[in-house]
């Protein structure tokens, strides 16, 4: 970063202080979390800001509702049945690997 802008960050931040409007924030006085080191700060926000949220990744939805069709496949036992699982197991498997191909070349 150019020295102007870490300085205004830094007056930001000393604003901020002195507004106390960083005090008694969610996980003051302990340490940071631990995060991937591949991840960058900028990720390592949006998950947080994500998982404060409740919001889950939809790879992580996807692969659920794989594993309980797989789940769902195994225990059929009508033929027809098991041929509409089938193709609705191919849609959440090309869905889900759609999703992880995405998300991989956004972390890049």
């Amino acid at each position: 970063m150019t020295r102007s802008l870490d300085a205004l960050i830094e007056r930001q931040i000393l604003k901020a202080q002195a507004e106390g409007q960083l005090r008694n924030l969610s996980g003051e006085g302990k340490p940071l979390p631990d995060r991937p080191v591949i991840e960058d700060a900028g990720t390592a926000v949006g998950h947080s800001i994500m998982a404060g949220a409740g919001v889950r990744p939809r790879q992580f939805v996807l692969k659920e509702q794989l594993d309980a069709a797989r789940e769902e496949l195994r225990q059929a036992t009508n033929p027809d049945k098991k041929k509409e699982l089938m193709a609705k197991m191919a849609k959440l498997e090309l869905s889900y690997n759609v999703e992880r191909e995405a998300y991989a070349k956004f972390m890049k």
